[in-house]
């Protein structure tokens, strides 16, 4: 019974296959105006309103999987914009940090190869880990100690010129005290032949140093510059090695009941930018064992 079922459906399909295959024949052989012809356009006639019904009606339906997939799609790329940007942007800082850095060593080699680096002194270079937390930039901390021969009261200096001296060590770090701290004063003179005074700090504008002590007469222009004076006398004797590189002079203020002009200078090194600095070691003992002053 089952193989006379088989034998019918095929014999079924055998007859709509060559139904199909007339079909065909008759419609491509005939004319545009043929019955074929005739029936097709009817029956598109009867399913073309039906099809435009079904496409407005499942065009909301279409519009929503497409807004979907449109806004998941965007989402997915915004995201990868997203981390891109992150990534380039840390990129750009990390090269950005990297040439900050390579500037001021260089800077720092020119000064140790230069005719004003002090003679009898021993540089140690030092990365600046910390900084005071208020505007008066007044100290830093260092990442060198007394296990790398750095001792109170030590020069120290960046590329531009001088930057403060070491107030306190421990085994691994040191503070520096800059100087734009109130408590600084540094003996300096005008090149190169001009007055000597006492450079101090303004109170809250680090770039602004002033050389105090300097008498009414003495030309004083500006755009001069100003160095660490550097002197000794038995057993006293400046903190900072003669000819280290202060500041420029930026104008000169004067009264006539003063005795003294105030001469305004802008430091050479920038206190608020410093990365990488050096102290000035090697002399350590003879100014442990002798009377300082600035």
């Amino acid at each position: 019974m089952y193989k006379k079922s088989v034998r019918r459906r095929r014999a079924v399909l055998a007859l709509l296959v060559s139904l199909s295959i007339a079909l065909l024949t008759v419609y491509f052989g005939e004319s545009a105006s043929g019955g074929l012809h005739a029936v097709q356009r009817g029956f598109l006639e009867v399913l073309a309103p039906l099809q435009e019904g079904a496409n407005r009606a499942l065009k909301p339906a279409r519009d929503l999987v497409g807004w979907t997939g449109d806004v998941f799609d965007a989402k997915s790329e915004n995201d990868d914009l997203r981390e891109q940007n992150e990534q380039l942007r840390r990129q750009v800082a990390a090269l950005e940090t990297a040439e900050r850095d390579a500037r001021q060593l260089r800077a720092l080699v020119g000064l140790n190869r230069s005719s004003r680096f002090p003679d009898g002194y021993d540089p140690v270079g030092a990365r600046v880990i910390g900084r005071s937390p208020t505007v008066w930039y007044s100290a830093i901390t260092i990442d060198k100690g007394s296990s790398s021969g750095v001792r109170t009261n030590q020069p120290v200096v960046s590329g531009a010129g001088l930057v403060g001296r070491v107030s306190d060590v421990s085994g691994g770090a040191a503070r520096v005290t800059l100087i734009t701290d109130h408590t600084s004063g540094v003996s300096a003179q005008l090149v190169p032949d001009g007055p000597n005074g006492l450079v101090k700090a303004t109170v809250g504008n680090p770039s602004d140093l002033l050389l105090d002590f300097v008498q009414k007469g003495r030309a004083v222009r500006s755009g001069a510059t100003v160095v660490t004076s550097g002197w000794r006398s038995s057993r006293l004797e400046s903190l900072f090695p003669r000819g280290i590189p202060i500041g420029r002079v930026t104008r000169v203020d004067s009264d006539e009941r003063e005795l003294y002009q105030r001469v305004h200078l802008r430091p050479f090194a920038d206190l608020r930018e410093l990365d990488v600095v050096e102290v000035l070691t090697g002399q350590s003992n003879a100014a442990e064992n002798a009377q300082v002053t600035p």
